[in-house]
């Protein structure tokens, strides 16, 4: 038998950042993956423009005129995931999501009301950030656990045949 296979946290954290994969913003690409308790895959989501909204129209930088930044248009990858899931909500409760970035307040308090219980992440390089503070609060009120995932060794996706 193989011992060198991916565990379960691993192989749902490389969907999430296979998923990221197809976002275009050029300076950060975040995906997720919402996984129920019997490790079945949910949905799927990535950080992007909402339908309707092209790629090539939306404003894509950091800073400047805040109306002409990302910020008030890009829906991120939880909140994508969550809309992208076609079942009942009940099937979300007591799910767990896996996400490369840890998640924005906003993203929290959608990730609370969907019923996910779990947040497992990869970094969290805004952790002194005012939302990323709440995201913290919000959680811990609302008995969603939340842990930083550590991987061992290089996991390295390979898309040609």
């Amino acid at each position: 038998m193989r011992e060198d296979y991916l565990s379960w946290d691993e192989y749902f954290m490389a969907v999430a950042k296979l998923s990221a994969m197809r976002s275009k913003d050029p300076s950060t690409t975040v995906g997720s993956c919402i996984v129920s308790d019997k490790n079945r895959i949910l949905s799927i989501g990535y950080n992007g423009t909402p339908n309707g909204f092209s790629d090539s129209d939306f404003p894509w930088e950091r800073e400047g005129d805040e109306l002409d930044t990302k910020y008030p248009y890009v829906c991120h990858s939880e909140m994508n995931a969550v809309l992208n899931y076609n079942g009942s909500k009940s099937d979300l409760e007591g799910s767990r999501i896996y996400v490369d970035l840890f998640p924005c307040n906003e993203c929290a308090k959608i990730i609370i009301q969907a019923g996910i219980k779990e947040v497992i992440y990869l970094s969290d390089k805004y952790s002194d950030s005012i939302n990323n503070i709440a995201s913290r609060r919000l959680f811990d009120k609302c008995n969603v656990r939340y842990r930083k995932l550590k991987i061992d060794r290089d996991i390295n996706i390979k898309l040609k045949a």
